[in-house]
């Protein structure tokens, strides 16, 4: 046979596969969503959806294997139909050579460099991360690691513009700007005609409303909240409470608040002069609003790397209230820590995964994180990595169990500076 027919008979093999496996797939969550929740195996059950509900993805921390981990929660997460993912910050190690990108190197007979890695290691988060989610939408937050020497804020509001300036949150700033007063808006207006350089670039911490709930990102990437932000979470939080189409808020951040269940990292035990003021008043400010209005609010975080769920429901803040709902969600593909807490059903250590959460009509949200395993990950993976890194990334990478095992690949970073560190003004 020709080689040219045989490539033909190849391809039409492949699609018509490719089409078997899509039609068994729609049957099987059609069936899913008739029978009630939705279970993947060894998961728990995923709500189903009711008549005006619907998902979205989230998880943080895709630093060592996130070129591993995140395609795996890409092509693992479609069953759900999710209408975004959000990431919680930390793409990269940035102080050290991740090892996924490491071993791709070494995989093509090339040693990688820390000259090499630091311009390569943000373009390989786009290349290799939110790439794998194809035209699903992409909101990326800012973590401590994005502003490691030698990167800073700047160079990552300007490598992620076109993210953080995406078509909702840029038409999310225009209707804010235009909300507020006329003189605060012609000022504005002025000081932009006036100005002569590029266009400033957008901001780290943004929001958007999308059927009803307000999402809301905010920066403690340097361990606070700068009074400049919590004043613009103040305004967001006083447009929220009027909006009668608002009905609930989802909040994520990089850094827990302070006195969570995992308060050991967190913006609770930081050494940076006021962080652990800048975070009370901003939990403070999300527990007021909720008294005030009675709408939910959701609190994500990672920077920590496990799974653990209500971890507000603390003594020191259920002295200010019921607690709000919170979680730690770090498992997109970063070195695995041990819980502060008994493993358990709802608090998961050694696990990559997501979180689910599925917003009925009402604004009320449940969510439900998926574990993903080695098994999981999908062919493009298998083919590009190689097995010793994959077997790497789900039997070590971890803190817990492999305590002193020691890096495998270069730093990076210069020593910390050892003066005090203080909040933005």
């Amino acid at each position: 046979m020709f080689p040219a027919a045989s490539r033909r008979i190849a391809v039409l093999r492949f699609l018509s596969s490719l089409l078997l496996l899509a039609l068994l797939l729609a049957a099987g969550l059609a069936a899913s969503a008739q029978d009630g929740p939705f279970r993947t195996r060894g998961n728990p059950a995923i709500p189903p959806l009711s008549e005006g509900s619907w998902r979205f993805i989230v998880s943080g921390d895709s630093r060592n294997c996130g070129d591993i981990v995140m395609p795996a929660i890409a092509a693992n997460s479609v069953q759900f139909y999710p209408s975004f993912y959000w990431h919680l910050g930390d793409l990269r190690a940035i102080y050290k050579i991740d090892e996924d990108i490491a071993f791709a190197a070494a995989n093509d007979g090339n040693f990688l460099s820390c000259s090499l890695y630091l311009p390569r290691a943000w373009p390989d988060f786009i290349d290799h991360q939110i790439a794998a989610f194809g035209n699903l939408p992409f909101y990326v937050g800012i973590g401590n690691h994005e502003v490691m020497t030698p990167k800073d804020k700047f160079q990552f509001r300007r490598q992620f513009a076109a993210w953080l300036d995406q078509k909702s949150l840029h038409d999310q700033r225009v209707r804010d700007e235009a909300s507020q007063s006329p003189a605060a808006s012609d000022k504005k207006t002025k000081k932009k005609t006036d100005e002569l350089s590029e266009p400033p670039l957008p901001q780290t911490y943004y929001h958007w409303i999308q059927k009803g709930v307000d999402f809301i990102y905010l920066d403690n990437s340097s361990d606070c909240f700068p009074v400049s932000q919590l004043a613009w979470l103040d305004g967001v939080l006083q447009r929220a409470t009027t909006d009668n189409e608002v009905k609930s808020l989802v909040v994520g951040m990089h850094e827990s608040l302070p006195d969570s269940v995992a308060n050991s990292h967190s913006m609770g035990d930081s050494s940076v002069i006021g962080a652990r003021d800048s975070g009370t008043k901003a939990y403070e400010k999300l527990l007021a609003f909720h008294t005030q209005t009675t709408k939910p609010v959701y609190v994500l975080s990672s920077h920590s790397h496990f799974y653990l769920e209500n971890i507000f429901d603390t003594p020191e803040l259920k002295k200010k209230g019921d607690p709000l709902p919170g979680w730690i969600v770090g498992t997109g593909g970063a070195e695995r820590y041990a819980l502060p807490v008994q493993p358990s059903e709802t608090a998961k250590q050694d696990v990559y995964g997501y979180l689910v959460g599925t917003v009925a009509a009402d604004g009320t949200i449940q969510f439900v994180f998926q574990e993903i395993r080695e098994q999981d990950l999908p062919a493009t993976v298998r083919r590009d990595y190689p097995q010793t890194l994959v077997r790497w990334c789900f039997a070590h990478n971890s803190k817990n169990t492999d305590p002193g095992a020691g890096e495998i690949t270069p730093h990076c970073a210069p020593p910390p500076s050892s003066e005090p560190q203080k909040c933005e003004p």
